[in-house]
């Protein structure tokens, strides 16, 4: 039987969400081929004799593009069974079956997507009988990669000296236990997350090094949701490629608990951490339930340096409890706190996504300004009670899109957008002395992103 898994957009990763599933169903007897569409185009042959179709929604942008790409795939293969899966699949799942889609999951999926396959077999019909989601505990198989396009089409890890490594991609763990309430994690994981055996994390990241990786940028959601799991893994696989360097993804709660950890992390090749910091108002983050506080970023910022890593923060700067006078306190603490060249221009623009599912839906102070849901955006619009503020982000989000602003330094950029929140304001912008740029980062040449609108190109990539 001919499969073809699809990924829309992962931010520049070759996907693990498509790597993993290609295991299992071949070795379920399939013939699976792999098409991203980041990277390539979406061919009639390529879906040619294609039995079944699975399209991986790992993120907002990718189910977005999906969405638009989901009317081709079915005129180019109407025999196809169609499904979906990924985290944003079960909380969009009549808007996907009302586009024609067969079968959604989630969680686990890959036991699932086995099951379908032996269903479409035995020619039992195409009514779902799978649980949309499953969490249950599942047998992780080696990834296969063989039929995705080279690491070298992917993201690159850009270096401050200008030098560049190709840059490889693993999951050590799915899920998290955490309940931030604004994080597509929750609906479908409530809590709960699981960990890819080290052995297995171990050969995907050897084939990866034998395909040119040089460096390894970690998806888990958490990588320390299991710190003893992180800290087997990250030695053994410095053990076996002791040049090969690291990024991961940490809560800041984690970097203060597990602070003995960072220099393991330090001497095991780890460059960067991404942190969702997401804002330095208290208010705002209690709101989120991120369980950190505005001193906390501080604290979790000098603890990174002095174990002699770089801190990359994430942030969605605009909430509809954003005030013009804290959106400037945002970029003020960055230049406190000297981390100006570690946050992509993109994350001063990122505007709170509210999707099916959110647990954000459950706050009575979030009602006052919400919308009905909108299925072309996938969430819940809303607005800020300062239409001010809504302003400056459609500005800044402008700012940051265009061609020509790609060119600038993260602290040319900076400096605009610090222009532009003080105009809204109608103050007087203040002088911007060199203190605060920072020193530049490790970076992806991919900026880290997941709430972001996707663009044309994007949307046409199919």
């Amino acid at each position: 039987m001919k499969v073809v898994l699809i990924n829309p957009y992962e931010i520049g990763r070759q996907p693990f969400g498509l790597a993993e599933p290609a295991a299992w169903l071949t070795r379920a007897g399939c013939e699976v081929q792999c098409l991203d569409l980041a990277l390539q185009r979406l061919e009639p042959e390529v879906l040619r004799d294609a039995r079944l179709v699975a399209i991986y929604v790992a993120m907002h942008t990718a189910t977005r593009i999906a969405l638009a790409a989901i009317p081709r795939i079915r005129a180019l293969a109407p025999q196809a069974h169609l499904c979906v899966y990924g985290l944003y699949a079960p909380m969009n799942e009549k808007l996907l079956r009302e586009l024609g889609v067969h079968t959604v999951f989630g969680g686990e999926v890959e036991p699932a997507l086995v099951l379908l396959v032996e269903r479409l077999r035995t020619g039992a019909g195409r009514a779902q009988t799978e649980p949309v989601v499953n969490l249950s505990k599942i047998e992780f198989l080696t990834p296969d990669r063989s039929a995705l396009p080279p690491l070298q089409r992917y993201a690159h890890l850009q270096l401050p000296d200008g030098g560049r490594k190709t840059v490889g991609f693993a999951e050590g763990s799915r899920g998290c236990k955490h309940l931030c309430r604004h994080c597509p994690v929750v609906p479908v994981y409530y809590g709960m997350f699981r960990v890819v055996p080290v052995e297995v994390v171990l050969a995907d990241v050897r084939q990866q090094v034998a395909a040119g990786a040089q460096h390894i940028s970690f998806g888990d959601p958490d990588f320390l949701n299991g710190p003893s799991h992180a800290r087997r893994l990250v030695q053994a696989v410095h053990a076996e490629f002791p040049d090969l360097s690291y990024d991961a993804t940490i809560k800041i709660q984690h970097l203060i608990d597990h602070a003995e950890l960072l220099p393991v992390l330090k001497a095991s090749g780890c460059l960067f951490i991404t942190a969702a910091v997401e804002s330095v108002d208290d208010r705002v983050l209690a709101l989120l339930a991120k369980n950190h506080t505005n001193a906390d970023f501080a604290r979790a910022v000098a603890l990174t340096r002095a174990a002699g890593i770089a801190l990359a923060p994430t942030f969605v700067a605009f909430t509809p409890w954003t005030t013009l006078a804290g959106y400037i306190a945002l970029l003020a603490r960055l230049l406190e706190l000297d981390l100006v060249e570690s946050v992509p221009p993109i994350q001063l623009a990122i505007r709170l996504l509210i999707p099916q599912g959110s647990l954000l839906l459950e706050l009575p102070e979030l009602l006052p300004h919400i919308g009905a849901f909108d299925p072309a955006l996938l969430g819940y619009p809303w607005k800020n009670p300062d239409a001010r503020v809504d302003r400056l982000q459609h500005a800044v989000q402008e700012l940051v899109g265009q061609p020509e602003t790609q060119h600038l330094s993260r602290g040319e950029v900076f400096a605009r957008i610090w222009r532009l929140a003080h105009e809204a304001m109608g103050m007087e912008t203040p002088v911007l002395a060199d203190r605060g740029r920072g020193a530049p980062i490790p970076r992806l040449s991919e900026p880290w992103y997941c709430c972001a609108e996707p663009t044309d190109q994007q949307l046409q990539s199919y």
